[in-house]
């Protein structure tokens, strides 16, 4: 009951505090409470200033000037305050009840969904590691049969220059023999047959080369694909670049522009002719004046991760040059070849219009390229008229594509003049 009992202030310092010592013997009706200042008198009156029930003595002694009234009558009043902070208390209670309940129940709701999850999580794991155990099997028996296909490629290659070197050898010693003990006679007549067999022996083509080479990687960070649903790494790479079988493609691979962006694409390949897939090769590009040995052009080569790379280039200089491709130091197929670049595209000195009619505003001294002429003295084109080419057209050349070459030579003053007359609109 404490907490019932106001703050001690300034004007209530002097006022004596008594503790309920139990607060059933409040409830206890007919028992009157006297005042704690004058223990006599009965707390009857109740001062509205101090927020406290007084006696009489109180009321003609420290609260004689304020304001005073019978208990019976502020009672209501107080009463129904309380009961208002009464219910909402019980309000507030019902609410942290029902938030302690949601609390109780979002608890249990989490731990069930944690439980739920870390199933989904070792299924998952379970699952992962299937696929990645299921991966490296496969992983092992193709490093398996690509050994094996190796070692078959140079067992039969041995086997191959065996039996070569077991032919030659037995020609060599019987030609020698033939040379050292055979007499004259004997010489000449098995020099045809010993001939013919070693000329053969000969001309047969052997690598100087193993035919295969002991280039296996293991990349893991390469994509592998799917297994079991999971998408999982790593690859053996075992191709090999061969720059003869590398092709060169483009559009602009014999011609350029002038001072215009122009490139082609390099497609690697490996020793079956097949696409490499993957980039990471040594490139070098070289573009070279044939007549101004010093006037060089600068390439861009752009890996595009796929077996390809795009060359850019842009030359400054008009003329032949020559390009070289490389690849780890070795010429693709095409390369070394030549590039012509032509001067720079030339510009329209005139207007794309749709007739001379309307762009020059009706004059009838304007002509155009196009030849065209409309009657009552025109001397340019006009709508449907005999020349017009149907569409809009340069009035300096008479091109009916907007984006185009200009076709016609240096500007002179004739043509200037007539230009100048045909304005746009």
């Amino acid at each position: 009951w404490c907490w019932l009992l106001p703050r001690r202030q300034k004007k209530t310092a002097s006022h004596a505090v008594t503790e309920l010592e139990n607060p059933k013997d409040c409830s206890q009706a007919g028992k009157p409470l006297l005042c704690p200042s004058h223990p006599t008198e009965e707390l009857q009156l109740f001062c509205e200033q101090c927020d406290q029930p007084v006696c009489r003595h109180c009321v003609l002694g420290r609260h004689r000037q304020h304001p005073c009234d019978f208990t019976g009558n502020v009672i209501h009043r107080h009463g129904d305050a309380l009961r208002e902070l009464l219910k909402s208390s019980q309000q507030h209670m019902d609410t942290l009840e029902d938030v302690l309940s949601q609390v109780d129940e979002m608890g249990s709701a989490v731990r069930s969904r944690a439980e739920a999850v870390a199933t989904e999580i070792c299924l998952f794991a379970r699952g992962y590691v299937k696929a990645i155990e299921e991966h490296r099997d496969q992983l092992l028996k193709q490093l398996e049969d690509l050994k094996v296909q190796k070692e078959n490629l140079l067992h039969l290659q041995k086997a191959q220059l065996q039996q070569l070197l077991l032919d030659m050898r037995t020609g060599v010693e019987f030609t020698e023999h033939l040379l050292m003990s055979g007499s004259d006679v004997e010489i000449l007549v098995t020099k045809g047959v010993v001939s013919s067999r070693l000329t053969k022996l000969n001309s047969i083509a052997y690598s100087t080369h193993p035919s295969v080479d002991d280039r296996i990687q293991f990349s893991p960070h390469e994509r592998a694909g799917q297994c079991c649903g999971y998408e999982v790494f790593g690859a053996i790479l075992n191709k090999v670049v061969d720059p003869a079988r590398c092709t060169l493609h483009g559009e602009d691979l014999h011609s350029a522009r002038q001072n215009q962006l122009s490139g082609f694409t390099l497609l690697c390949k490996d020793t079956t002719g097949e696409r490499m897939g993957r980039g990471g090769e040594a490139v070098r590009v070289t573009i070279t004046h044939k007549d101004k040995r010093d006037c060089a052009v600068k390439p861009t080569v752009c890996d595009n991760g796929d077996g390809t790379y795009c060359i850019s280039y842009s030359p400054e200089e008009p003329g032949l040059y020559a390009v070289c491709v490389c690849v780890k130091g070795q010429h693709v197929q095409g390369s070394p070849f030549t590039l012509m670049v032509e001067h720079k595209f030339r510009e329209h000195r005139g207007v794309f219009h749709c007739c001379t009619f309307c762009s020059s505003g009706g004059q009838k001294a304007a002509r155009c390229a196009c030849g065209g002429t409309m009657p009552g003295g025109y001397q340019g084109c006009g709508h449907g008229h005999k020349g017009h080419p149907g569409c809009r057209h340069w009035s300096c050349c008479g091109q009916v594509k907007e984006s185009s070459e200009c076709l016609c030579g240096p500007p002179s003053d004739a043509s200037q003049g007539s230009l100048l007359r045909t304005v746009a609109l």
